[in-house]
């Protein structure tokens, strides 16, 4: 076993590995809403064709993104499919 020292996090996984404070925080965001939107669908029990409907999306867009795909959506879109599943979005500056 090695004595490894243990950093604290920030708070913030993506500026832990380095990123750019601006990036780190839109990854952060991106990342928590994909989380929410993730969760909504499997909370309502909606299957990839029932989220589609709901979100307004397609079927393969729904499968992007329960698989993480994060690069595929952009901050904006993440916004207006968390609305569209009854999530309350808000952005606090601290």
């Amino acid at each position: 076993m090695t004595n490894e020292a243990i950093i604290e996090s920030s708070g913030n996984v993506f500026a832990d590995l380095g990123f750019s404070a601006e990036e780190a925080t839109l990854l952060n965001l991106r990342a928590g809403l994909m989380a929410s939107l993730h969760t909504a669908i499997a909370e309502n029990g909606w299957t990839q064709q029932q989220a589609a409907e709901r979100l307004g999306i397609g079927q393969s867009r729904v499968s992007d993104l329960v698989r993480g795909k994060y690069d595929k959506f952009s901050l904006d879109m993440l916004v207006t499919l968390a609305t569209r599943a009854g999530k309350h979005v808000e952005l606090a500056v601290a």
